[in-house]
């Protein structure tokens, strides 16, 4: 039995994304598929390849994270040590989004801090009073 095959339209309309980030994706490396003339023919491979990078862009990896997934690939041994490099890389992840909490919780008491000081050097201006005073 021969795998299935898909065109690039075909794999645009399935994955609802454009025909020209395939391509993008295909000047990467990421994808590789085979030519017949002109024609892009994609295998079940490159479909497998397209949704880990497209997953992999959902959670914040870089290209050069999803080439380094798409290249452990190997249905026959289970995808071992795929998975747990994936698993790896989502909780760096994980720690850089729980730091850019931290960030933000910092930058929002920096900006209340401000607001309470524009607001009282506005009630001193209001009140007559200078407003180094």
């Amino acid at each position: 039995m021969q795998s299935p095959t898909y065109s690039i339209s075909d794999l645009a309309r399935e994955l609802d994304i454009t025909t020209r980030a395939i391509r993008f994706y295909e000047e990467q490396g990421l994808l590789s598929p085979e030519r017949r003339g002109q024609e892009r023919i994609y295998s079940a491979r490159d479909k497998v390849s397209l949704k880990l990078i497209l997953r992999g862009k959902r959670i914040g990896f870089s290209l050069a994270e999803c080439r380094e997934l798409i290249s452990l690939y190997d249905p026959m041994g289970g995808n071992q040590k795929q998975l747990t490099t994936m698993l790896g890389k989502i909780a760096e992840r994980r720690a850089q989004l729980e730091q850019q909490i931290l960030d933000i919780q910092q930058m929002q008491i920096e900006l209340d801090t401000a607001e309470e000081r524009c607001h009282a050097a506005l009630a001193r201006t209001q009140s007559g009073r200078p407003v180094g005073a």
